[in-house]
């Protein structure tokens, strides 16, 4: 199915966020971090795509893994200011608070950190200017993608409950692993199908915990 960018799918996918009841984690030993779920255009097909970076082999933490443009809060931000402004200073992309459109359920890693994904409607044309000190690469993923079914898969996870979740984008062509995997699932199911579901009880790989 594919999806075309315009109004009618923003309106769709503000109400299927709004109609979740969003799971927070109170929890202060945790440091709290947010990350942005664009929604744009694509120029020459008007389909929608969500933003997705590759993070450059040079940075201390989780250098060379798909990422969601984000960061930790700056001291007395807001979740919705961290990701706006971490969106601003990895890609080059201003976007107002009118824009937010929804939140997802805040996700806690192996590394310490709870993180706030925030849903924002950019417009159609983004132009991105990645910052090479964090960005190494910038896919543009169709929504009809990331609503496949095929997708999804569920890694064994040694000596724990739950297994791995990941997923393979045709248009990255490599396995993305949770925590990011598990974000752009649960976008799938809360913002594209309208179903309450859960993913905080997925496994992360062990490359993630650090």
């Amino acid at each position: 199915m594919a999806y075309a960018y315009g109004e009618t799918l923003r309106h769709s996918i503000t109400q299927n966020l709004a109609a979740f009841s969003v799971s927070h984690v109170a929890d202060e030993s945790l440091r709290e971090a947010a990350v942005a779920l664009v929604v744009t255009g694509n120029p020459k097909t008007g389909d929608a795509t969500l933003l997705l970076t590759l993070r450059s082999a040079g940075l201390r933490r989780h250098s060379n893994q798909y990422a969601l443009p984000g960061g930790r809060l700056d001291e007395g931000e807001t979740v919705e200011q961290a990701a706006l402004r971490e969106l601003h200073e990895e890609l080059g992309l201003r976007i107002g608070p009118h824009h937010i459109i929804g939140t997802l359920d805040d996700m806690t890693t192996r590394s310490g950190f709870r993180i706030s994904p925030i849903v924002v409607w950019g417009p159609k044309d983004a132009e991105l200017v990645p910052d090479p000190g964090e960005v190494e690469a910038v896919f543009r993923i169709p929504l009809s993608e990331i609503d496949g079914d095929e997708i999804l898969h569920l890694l064994p996870a040694d000596g724990r409950e739950h297994p791995v979740l990941s997923l393979l984008l045709p248009s990255v062509g490599h396995f993305m692993y949770a925590p990011t995997a598990a974000i752009l699932y649960q976008f799938r199911e809360v913002a594209l199908r309208g179903s309450a579901t859960r993913v905080a009880h997925f496994s992360h790989p062990e490359f993630a915990w650090k």
